[in-house]
This record gives C-alpha cells, structure tokens and sequence, in this order.
C-alpha cells in the first residue's frame, strides 16, 4: 500500500487541496458560532472534507434554541 502512494502521490495532493478549502470555512464559522466542540472535532478528524461539510450545511445552519421563533 505504501509503494502505492509513493507511485501516486497525485491522490494524496487532490485530497489535501479538496479538503482544506472546507476545513478552513467550517472552523471559521465553528469559531464565530462559538461551538467549541465542533471546533475541537473539525479541527482533530481528518475525513477529507466530509464531516466539515456536514457541519457547514447541516448543523451550522440549524437556529440557535434562544433565536429560534415559538
């Protein structure tokens, strides 16, 4: 597996320049929503970009219990 990835290292360069756009834009927004947690997690688990996806589309976008409308 290593010799692999020392013949194509194009794989891990695609992978790096994928996930470092939607890392970046999830902890900046984790950072100002003040979700420490998320931070914490986005910033230690590399899934190339896919649970910083889930965070930006998904839970950064749901209201806040105190701004949501009754």
């Amino acid at each position: 597996m290593e010799q692999f990835f020392l013949e194509h290292q194009w794989i891990i360069w695609i992978g790096i320049l994928w996930s470092l756009p939607w890392k970046g834009m999830a902890l900046w927004k984790a950072a100002a929503r003040r979700h420490t947690g998320w931070f914490v997690a986005l910033l230690l688990i590399n899934t190339v970009g896919l649970l910083d996806i889930v965070y930006l589309y998904f839970i950064s976008e749901r209201p806040r219990k105190s701004q949501a409308v009754a």
